[in-house]
């Protein structure tokens, strides 16, 4: 049965590695993205990891890859268990900094990632969460989810898409919807405007509103803030 929800970005900048001396800066962020993880892992029985792609895809627990192509060599995996293969260094972006958080939080465990389209209609994102929920709640076990979402880069001059006037009412009210569990305003995110704003996580946010439904759930915000200009927040939802 599904009961828990933990609500992280997934930029590089969460690993110190890659940050060097600027690491402090985001040692906020990045505090809070490792103890919803450490919260999600300590409360189930087992949980899996979704984040956005360019197309729709698993990987499995003996997933290896590496961050290297983010400048450092730092190797990360879906476990704990020694690995078989080589670390591959194109693996999404979102399937890496899972298998980060899952060794830096609860390094025990072993998780499945699934990916799914950044452009994926509202439609799309709504069967998907529907059936995950479905698969989920079949299960004797209790399941988390992690879902990795990153909202708009349009955030200040500075930002990676630079800046759109817009782009902070939307960002408020995404970090509203998920400090609340608004699930109707998470479904109901356009999809053109969020694509024009840099919203890179709304089809996971979308996914997240079918997976929970309109059930009562009790909510935990841990962070949200803008460094370098992109939209993040860190959360938890609770199935009552």
């Amino acid at each position: 049965m599904f009961r828990v929800a933990a609500l992280v970005p997934s930029p590089p900048l969460l690993v110190p590695e890659l940050m060097g001396a600027r690491a402090a800066e985001t040692a906020d962020l990045r505090t809070a993205a490792v103890g919803a993880t450490t919260h999600l892992a300590s409360t189930v029985d087992r949980w899996m990891a979704i984040g956005v792609d360019r197309t729709s895809s698993t990987y499995g627990e003996g997933t290896i890859g590496t961050l290297r192509g983010f400048g450092v060599d730092v190797v990360v995996g879906l476990s704990g268990g020694t690995a078989q293969t080589a670390a591959d260094p194109d693996l999404p972006l979102a399937v890496l900094i899972a298998g980060w958080l899952r060794g830096v939080a609860a390094p025990d465990d072993a998780v499945e990632v699934r990916t799914i389209p950044a452009d994926a209609s509202t439609g799309w994102c709504a069967e998907f969460g529907e059936e995950l929920s479905r698969e989920l709640d079949a299960s004797a076990e209790s399941w988390g989810v992690l879902v990795l979402a990153d909202g708009a880069n349009t955030l200040t001059p500075k930002a990676p898409g630079s800046f759109d006037e817009r782009a902070e009412e939307l960002q408020r009210s995404i970090d509203d919807a998920l400090a609340t569990a608004d699930v109707d305003t998470l479904a109901g995110l356009d999809v053109d405007l969020c694509a024009s704003l840099g919203v890179g996580g709304r089809a996971a946010w979308q996914v997240l509103a079918a997976l929970a439904g309109t059930g009562a759930t009790t909510t935990t915000e841990l962070y949200r803030g803008a460094p370098f200009g992109v939209g993040y927040f860190v959360g938890t939802w609770s199935r009552d």
